[in-house]
């Protein structure tokens, strides 16, 4: 692929001259002439200037479309290449919801990574709503996610098992007592997971299921992260709902205490998402690995 092109994608997925530059390691100004080469000898314009910002012209949008297809040809034939030669070689993408990128998928990434050292990897965390939509919009490869909404766009596969458990701080009242009724989560104060997270998805579902309303429950405050939640219990005379493989340090060093709540199991699945159609070879590969891996 020209080194023309790549600057072109580098812009068009940017929107910005300058983080481009920054992506590429070259000058703002080696950026710009790179796009104005481009557009001459296309005979178009790519891009369209308001203000500060730029945007995807008709021509851009279909040069990038194009270009798009045109690299992920490239990765796997390099992917191919390396395969004959055993130096497996290409990119790979992955988004993972902040329990799996946290808790999980590091160790995993580690250990790919020593057996393809040749393949570039990213991971980009957020929430599994977040995460399903960049796959959707081709900012990533493969997504790792919680929760068990589906999109019709998207194909679905179980990779792990885990359990959302009741906790509280080492020093509330509730460690005390080690187990609660069903019905006490209703009037103890409560911390969870921010809405769009799968965690949150899963504690609805399965309060539900229990003739427990989600929105009737003394939630004091959500929270973006596992981790905040459990920084939060420390000083917290309340309970949270968190993935039972987030916590394994904070019980060993008796910071947390999980608490037994009767009649109530929380049980879920960690799911891999992939658009339709055939994924590409190093998606595979990961999810080949994934498969086998010792969590």
């Amino acid at each position: 692929m020209d080194f023309r092109d790549r600057v072109f994608l580098a812009v068009a997925e940017n929107l910005s001259f300058s983080k481009a530059a920054e992506e590429l390691f070259i000058s703002q100004p080696a950026v710009t002439k790179h796009i104005k080469e481009l557009e001459s000898k296309l005979k178009s314009t790519l891009f369209d200037r308001k203000g500060n910002r730029i945007y995807l012209t008709k021509a851009g949008k279909v040069n990038y479309e194009y270009l798009k297809k045109i690299k992920q040809q490239y990765a796997e034939l390099e992917f191919e290449l390396g395969r004959l030669n055993n130096t497996f070689k290409g990119s790979l993408r992955i988004g993972a919801s902040s329990t799996i990128s946290q808790y999980l998928i590091p160790e995993t990434l580690a250990a790919f990574y020593k057996r393809y050292p040749k393949i570039d990897l990213h991971l980009l965390s957020g929430n599994s709503h977040e995460i399903q939509q960049k796959l959707l919009s081709e900012e990533i490869d493969i997504a790792l996610i919680e929760g068990s909404s589906s999109l019709k766009e998207l194909k679905y596969s179980e990779f792990l098992d885990d359990e959302i458990v009741v906790v509280t701080g080492n020093n509330s009242v509730y460690a005390k007592k080690r187990q609660i009724a069903i019905a006490d989560l209703e009037n103890i104060p409560m911390v969870l997971r921010e809405r769009g997270s799968g965690t949150l998805e899963v504690i609805r579902k399965s309060l539900g299921e229990n003739n427990i309303n989600l929105e009737d429950l003394n939630i004091v405050i959500h929270l973006g992260s596992t981790e905040a939640i459990k920084n939060f219990l420390i000083n917290f005379e309340g309970v949270a709902l968190v993935s039972e493989k987030s916590i394994s340090k904070e019980i060993e060093l008796k910071q947390i205490v999980k608490l037994s709540v009767n009649r109530l199991k929380i049980d879920r699945k960690f799911r891999i998402a992939l658009r339709q159609g055939t994924p590409s070879y190093t998606a595979q590969l990961f999810i080949n690995y994934l498969s086998n891996y010792n969590f």
